[in-house]
Formats: C-alpha cells, sequence, structure tokens
C-alpha cells in the first residue's frame, strides 16, 4: 500500500510519500499487536450487512493536512486516496472489515481461479452493472484499465506488479503508445477476464483489490484530465473537486447494493478539506462544536492533543487499529554512493528530536529497525544494525569525526520539506541542526505541500534524500509486496524505490525468494531485511499504528488494517 502507502501527514512531515500509507504526523501509524489476518469468503454477497443503529442522511466532513495527489485510479497509491477510492470505485475484488480483521471477497468478480502451471488466472465478472452516468460496465472496461496500467510514464505513482508478473509487461506500454493488443489480458465473453501472467502470481486475488483495476470505459478516458472528474462506479461520484484543497463527492444513483458485499451508503455527501493544520483540525474534532460532530481527522492525533483524551468521554472519539507500515528517511545511493557517509548520517540522525517535534507519541508509533513491520509473515527483530535503530539523539561529534576520516567535511546533503507547516519546519530543523553540527553543509528546500509529494517523488530532483517513497505499507501481509517493489533495481523506474539500489546479485536473491511459497519464503525475506538495512539505505524511523479522532456524531468508525485508514464505507451519522 501500499506506497507506500496510511502515513500520509506523517509522510508529509517525516519525509513524505507512503506509496501506501497515511497517518501520523510525520510520524504516525501502525499497531503492532500482531499478524493483520487476511482471510478470503468468495461465497461473500451483497449487500453489505448493515451497521447496528446506522442511519442515513448527512455530510461528513474529513480533514487532513496532507493532501492527495491524484485521484486518477491508475495512479493511485498513496493509502488516503486508496481509502477514499473505495467510496467511488469498484474493484475485481476487495476487502471487507469483520471483527477488525481484513476479509477478502469478491467485488465486481469473483476472487478466481488459478491454472495448474500458475500462469493464468480467470475471474468471473458480475454482469448488468452500470456506472454513474448509467452506462453499464463492462469486461472490456476491466480490462482496458489493466492495460492502461503498463504506461507507467504517464501514471508513474501507481502500483507496478504488472510490469514485472504479466506478461508482455516488459514491452507492452499501455494504449496511447502500444495499442489495444496486449498478451497480459484476455475478455473472452462478456463475463470473463483472463490474465497472463509471465511468472506466478500467487497473490494476484489481493492485487487487484487496488484502484489500478477499477473498470475504465476507453471512450472516457481523458487521460491526464481523468483525475480530476474520474468515471464512479462506487456508492459515490464526484460533486466538485479543487486540487489540493477540497473534494466533494455526491451519490452515485446507479451504485447497485444489491451486488456490493463491502460498501455502505449511509451519507448523503461526503466533503474532502486538505491543507489546515492536523493539530488545529484534530481540535475541532474533538470539540465537536456544530458541524465538528460530525467530521473527523484521519492523520494519526498529534501527542499535544492526547491530554485532551482524558477530558468527559472524548477518549470515546478515539479509534485505534493497526497499519502495515514503516516510515523512514532513505538516502540516495546513487549520489551517496559512500557507505562511510551514509553510516556518518545514520550517525548523527537525530530520530527522538524528530520523534517529539513531529507530534508522535506511543498511539501512534514505535521505533523501527527493520523494513517490515511486525504485521507481516516473517518479520524478526533481529538485533538492530548499529545506529539504525529508530531511537537516540545522535551523535553529531562522532558523526564529524567520521566525516574527518573519510575526507568528506562539509559534503553537501539536500532535501524537500513542506515549508507551510509549522510541525514540518520544527522537524526540518531537527535535521538541520543535527547535520550541520555533525559538519555536513545542508540544503533543504521548502515547497507547498500541494507541491511536496510530486518533488519528492522526482527521482532526477536536485536532492539526495529524503525522496518518496518515505513509508511502505503492505499491500498484502507477506514479503513479497515489499522486497521486489522496493529494491530491485527496476524499482528506480517504476518509482517506488528505497535508496535507488541497482544491485543485479540482490536482484537475483530477491527474484528466487520471490518464487517459494510463502511459509517458505518468510525466513529468507528476514534474511534479507537485515541484508538491506545494512547497507545504510534508510533511517528506519517506526511502524505506524492508526489513532484518529472523530466526531461525537460520527458512527460505524473502525480501522482499516489494510490501509491504517478509517474504514469510510462503513461510516453514519448518529442523527
Amino acid at each position: 500500500m501500499r506506497v507506500a502507502v496510511a502515513v500520509v501527514a506523517a509522510l508529509a512531515l517525516a519525509a513524505a510519500g507512503c506509496t501506501q500509507a497515511p497517518s501520523g504526523n510525520n510520524g504516525g501509524n501502525t499497531d503492532i499487536g500482531g499478524t493483520q489476518e487476511f482471510g478470503q469468503d468468495p461465497n461473500a454477497k451483497g449487500p453489505a450487512p448493515e451497521i447496528p443503529g446506522a442511519k442515513k442522511g448527512g455530510t461528513i466532513t474529513v480533514y487532513s493536512e496532507s493532501t492527495p495527489n491524484t485521484f486518477d485510479p491508475t495512479d493511485i497509491y498513496y493509502v488516503d486516496s486508496n481509502e477514499i477510492g473505495k467510496l467511488i470505485f469498484r474493484t475485481p475484488t476487495q476487502f471487507a472489515i469483520r471483527n477488525g480483521n481484513a476479509v477478502l471477497v469478491p467485488d465486481l468478480t469473483d476472487l478466481g481461479t488459478m491454472s495448474a502451471d500458475g500462469l493464468k488466472w480467470t475471474f468471473k465478472m458480475k454482469t448488468g452493472l452500470k456506472y454513474a452516468d448509467g452506462t453499464e460496465i463492462k469486461v472490456e472496461d476491466l480490462a482496458y484499465a489493466i492495460k492502461r496500467s503498463f504506461d507507467h510514464e504517464a501514471y508513474h505513482n501507481g502500483p507496478a506488479y504488472q510490469l514485472s508478473y504479466f506478461k508482455g509487461g516488459d514491452t507492452y506500454k499501455g494504449p496511447y503508445n502500444s495499442g489495444d493488443n496486449c498478451e497480459c489480458v484476455e475478455t473472452p465473453d462478456a463475463s470473463t477476464l483472463v490474465i497472463n501472467l509471465k511468472e506466478p502470481f500467487n497473490d494476484l486475488p489481493y492485487y487487484m483489490t487496488f484502484p489500478m483495476f477499477t473498470p475504465i470505459p476507453k471512450a472516457k478516458d481523458t487521460k491526464a484530465e481523468y483525475k480530476n472528474n474520474p468515471v464512479a462506479s462506487g456508492p459515490y461520484q464526484f460533486d466538485t473537486f479543487t486540487p489540493g484543497t477540497e473534494l466533494k463527492l455526491k451519490r452515485n444513483p446507479n451504485w447497485d447494493a444489491a451486488s456490493d458485499p463491502v460498501r455502505h451508503a449511509y451519507p448523503d455527501a461526503w466533503v474532502f478539506k486538505w491543507g489546515e493544520s492536523d493539530v488545529k483540525t484534530q481540535q475541532q474534532v474533538l470539540n465537536s462544536n456544530g458541524a465538528d460532530a460530525n467530521a473527523l481527522n484521519y492523520a494519526n492525533i498529534d501527542a499535544s492533543l492526547i491530554p485532551e483524551l482524558d477530558k468527559g468521554d472524548k477518549k470515546k472519539q478515539l479509534i485505534a487499529g493497526t497499519s502495515p507500515c514503516t516510515i523512514v528517511w532513505q538516502l540516495d545511493t546513487r549520489k551517496i554512493t559512500d557507505i562511510n557517509i551514509r553510516k556518518a548520517i545514520a550517525k548523527a540522525f537525530p530520530y527522538d528530536q524528530i520523534w517529539k517535534a513531529a507530534g508522535n507519541n506511543d498511539l501512534t508509533a514505535q521505533p523501527a529497525n527493520t523494513v517490515m513491520p511486525p504485521s507481516v509473515q516473517g518479520y524478526k527483530n533481529y538485533p538492530a544494525i548499529e545506529d539504525l535503530d529508530g531511537k537516540g539523539t545522535g551523535d553529531p561529534a562522532a558523526a564529524k569525526k567520521m566525516l574527518e576520516a573519510a575526507g568528506k567535511v562539509g559534503y553537501e546533503l539536500s532535501w524537500y520539506y513542506n515549508n507551510a507547516s509549522t510541525q514540518a519546519q520544527q522537524v526540518n530543523q531537527a535535521r538541520v541542526d543535527a547535520f550541520t553540527a555533525a559538519g555536513f553543509t545542508v540544503k533543504p528546500i521548502g515547497v507547498t505541500a500541494a507541491e511536496l509529494r510530486a518533488k519528492r517523488g522526482d527521482y532526477n530532483a536536485p536532492v539526495n534524500m529524503g525522496q518518496t517513497p518515505a513509508g511502505w505499507c503492505s499491500d498484502w501481509p507477506t514479503g513479497s509486496s515489499w522486497f521486489p517493489v522496493l529494491f530491485r533495481s527496476q524499482s528506480i523506474a517504476e518509482g517506488q524505490s528505497w535508496g535507488m539500489l541497482s544491485d543485479p546479485a540482490l536482484d537475483a536473491k530477491i527474484n528466487d525468494v520471490a518464487k517459494l511459497p510463502s511459509k517458505d519464503a518468510a525466513a529468507k525475506w528476514a534474511d534479507l531485511d537485515k541484508e538491506i538495512m545494512e547497507k545504510y539505505i534508510v533511517m528506519p524511523l517506526y511502524y505506524d499504528k492508526m489513532a484518529i479522532v472523530v466526531g461525537t456524531n460520527v458512527g460505524g468508525a473502525v480501522g482499516d488494517g489494510t490501509m491504517g485508514m478509517p474504514f469510510f464505507v462503513d461510516m453514519f451519522l448518529k442523527s
């Protein structure tokens, strides 16, 4: 998610950009209480079971300081836009949240059937469903969306497993460039979708929960403009949209609740507001005066507001849950090639100062020392690599001696940060102070919140650290949704690299483990975890948790452990 993937506010401050992740403040989000359970229910049917006490009507307002970078379903990977997308887009499969656990269920299709050799998956699609404009959802629209995802130049933010696993992924460049003929997908009849693979991909039904797989009618693909008003297949559609500031959703009159085993549509409308201080809007939500009783903020609660939870019934307004994410500060090894410089950075790194400045707390974060979080199968809490334990104030004096020994005093470090956020400025200053004291020349580049993700996602930008993804959340809870995505040479071109590694030997190790059954691969992923951390390519900040606040009139508020976000599709207003 999950470039990563909740983490949104967290990323905006900490580093920026879990292609899969959002909650928290420069930090914050994943309850480490145990491994998130991912079951399957292939027989689930719509309508979704009613939520006790739920009522229809009203408008829910959702606040966040961090701003989604796109609503084009092909390009969505951040967890906030992914979760919001569940209100707008239906996908072949989807997760229902049952008793806190994620269960994979059919959505537009069944859960698929894999061929004996593992190289073909066949999905049977529901027929008779419609888009918001009343036109029919066709299996060809699913196929077109899949083909569209191969244009990773146009949609470089989106997930990229298809480039590695789908047949033709190394040559097909999407319908704009390569036409409609892709050996990756077939539609033999009106209700059958066939996906052809070049190597087995046992987790494909989980992958197909992502917005990338929502159907897109070719005739309505407005390319770069599609993100401003995508065709809706879920219970809501765009009403008005001001990029970077506000999105209003209204009901989709043609959504078929009887066919949907996951989604509800209790509110009449949703209003998402971005850009205001999280501390400010979280306080508003906790106060719940007027319309703010009908609101929530999806960033993790700031540490300064935790004492508020002890007042009256405010603890009831806290929604805590899991988030399968690790948040890091990454280094570009293409530019910082000397591992001794990277070790000096780690020696000076101000973990505790950043933790405090970012508003992190035990509700929202746990110091990290590995790539994979504890919620992933195969996680191993091996002894932390020196200076990579997510804790401590750093030792700039010792770091300076390391630079002197390497002849690198004055080495320039550069990164982007949000210059419109007081909290982000404080986090930035903690880095500046530590690196300057260690003998580095620092060059932080302040940009607006609206620019931040795009700037950090540009791997050719004039910076050498702090790029996206600044965090990563499991797309599903195995190492196969971490290492093949983040650490192979191709990850750089796919825009989802930690450390910008280009190491054929490491690529081969990752590919070999990825071919193993999950139960056999788990221990080997843990070994690779340690090997990669020893390269000093990231400073591990924390494992994210989810701890968000909702207004007193918001019901049905539970966490979506697949995203570390509130599960919007269950929410309603109590009165």
